[in-house]
């Protein structure tokens, strides 16, 4: 069968997507559109399906994407050379539900840890996690001097370093403070060590009150300037830990306890067609068998606010999510910059065009579920099925925020491919099958089947197959390279 060249993806679309690299003066038939190429489309860029005049708004994903700066021919190339963002400041939203359940779909089962809050780890390590960038090297030496801790049932020791924790005021340092705490707390840690160096503004007390309530024989604390030697008093505390955490075994648990983030990064003009709507079909079908999915990045949805809004379960949950995205502009507005300044050079090469191109490819990954939930900075998820997360669109601040949020493991699509890996499993999906074959130390699993055919629902079957299969025990290509990193959101000054 001849492999499908061009896809429209709603039918009001006035452009279609090349799935493979067209040829000048190639012969599409797009649905009922046949159209010639002008000029060479390349892969994931969009050509015109119809002469469209200027000023005259480009429909893909069925919603407006920006707007012609020119007249252009049916079969030219639509990119920046001739479109231009619509995207100003606020928005007053008005909610129009148009919230439609999921069918109920029986759980199926993984090997986790169940915590005693009732939570599931995915893995059972110790984390070893800094209140102040000052004893990053010491937490570093800690992980590296004490793998011989692991034992059976102890999946890895890892460190999670950062260059914040002091110098820092008002909202930065409450934002520090409560994203360290959430990891603290994260049910893939059997158990952790915190290490303070004793002097910084994120103070032992203040730490212990953000913790909340919390299980005293799995976490402890290092107090660098009080101990004779730093090292030897955290080998000791981490043997404790490595005792009490030990005692965890894998056990078969229903999907409904499953907590997944869901992101994308280094995107090209695919992922909104292949990897990104298979990880919504995915999203789905956890959240029929009761588990749940976070979704962030809030400056990608703006342009795609009509595709998410409608779907707020109530009025409540409506409001937050109007207020997160306003509030995310006038975070933009407030340090002189413009709320559209994206996509990434990546991106426009990959075949994005306007933020609106990126923010409706981007929001696939939610699927079609309802929202029941809009979750602030460092807030963890207390509601089952679909939650919007206050983040930006940086991966690794992002995918850090997800892992605090809760998300026992990150979905991450790319186009581009990146190696990084965020404190929890990071399930690289590639958009296309160019980049699954030419990385697959990076990649985990390959999206890219879709564009030569695959149906999503299969897609999104095999992905969840996957997920499963990771969250009993499977490691990641991040787990595998070493890959883990944490990064915190900062907006004001440093002292």
């Amino acid at each position: 069968m001849e492999m499908t060249r061009a896809v429209r993806i709603a039918t009001q679309d006035n452009v279609a997507v090349a799935l493979t690299k067209i040829e000048k003066g190639e012969c599409l038939q797009v649905g009922n559109v046949e159209v010639t190429a002008c000029e060479e489309i390349p892969q994931g860029h969009k050509i015109a399906l119809r002469d469209i005049a200027a000023a005259e708004n480009i429909i893909k994903y069925g919603y407006p994407i920006g707007h012609t700066t020119c007249d252009i021919q049916s079969g030219c190339w639509v990119h920046t050379h001739n479109l231009q963002t619509n995207l100003k400041g606020e928005v007053e939203y008005v909610y129009e539900p148009q919230v439609r359940d999921l069918n109920p779909q029986p759980a199926q089962t993984f090997t986790g840890y169940l915590r005693k809050d009732g939570r599931a780890g995915i893995r059972n390590e110790i984390w070893i996690i800094p209140t102040v960038g000052c004893v990053n090297d010491v937490v570093l030496k800690l992980a590296q001097a004490n793998q011989d801790l692991q034992g059976e049932n102890i999946d890895g020791i890892h460190a999670f370093t950062h260059p914040f924790g002091c110098s820092q005021t008002g909202a930065d340092h409450a934002q520090t403070r409560k994203l360290l705490a959430a990891l603290v707390n994260h049910p893939n840690a059997g158990a952790v060590l915190v290490v303070h160096l004793g002097c910084e503004n994120c103070t032992h007390e203040q730490f212990v009150e953000e913790l909340g309530d919390f299980d005293r024989e799995r976490v402890r604390f290092l107090n660098c300037q009080q101990a004779e030697d730093e090292l030897a008093a955290g080998r000791h505390l981490l043997q404790e830990l490595a005792a009490y955490a030990s005692r965890f075994q894998r056990q078969s648990l229903p999907t409904s306890k499953l907590v997944v983030g869901l992101k994308c990064g280094a995107s090209d003009g695919l992922s909104g067609i292949t990897a990104n709507p298979t990880v919504g079909r995915f999203s789905d079908l956890l959240l029929s068998q009761g588990g749940s999915t976070i979704l962030t990045e809030v400056p990608e949805m703006f342009g795609a606010e009509g595709i998410l809004l409608g779907r707020c379960r109530n009025q409540l949950v409506f409001d937050k999510a109007a207020a997160m995205l306003n509030g995310f502009k006038d975070y933009f507005i407030s340090h002189h910059e413009v709320v559209y300044d994206n996509p990434s050079p990546g991106n426009k090469q990959g075949g994005i065009t306007t933020l609106e191109d990126k923010s409706c490819g981007c929001v696939q990954k939610g699927g079609t579920a309802p929202i029941e939930d809009v979750l602030g900075y460092g807030e963890q998820v207390k509601t089952q099925g679909l939650n919007l997360l206050y983040g930006p669109g940086n991966d690794l601040v992002s995918s850090t925020a997800l892992a605090a949020a809760g998300a026992a493991m990150i979905l991450f699509t790319t186009g581009r491919g990146t190696p990084f890996g965020s404190p929890v499993p990071t399930v690289k999906i590639a958009t296309n099958s160019q980049l699954a074959g030419r990385k697959p130390h990076w990649i985990d699993f390959n999206a890219g089947t879709v564009a030569a055919g695959e149906a999503l629902d299969e897609a999104g079957k095999c992905l969840l197959a996957k997920v499963l299969q990771v969250a009993s025990g499977e490691p990641t290509n991040n787990e595998k390279n070493g890959y883990r990193q944490i990064s915190i959101f900062k907006d004001g000054v440093v002292l």
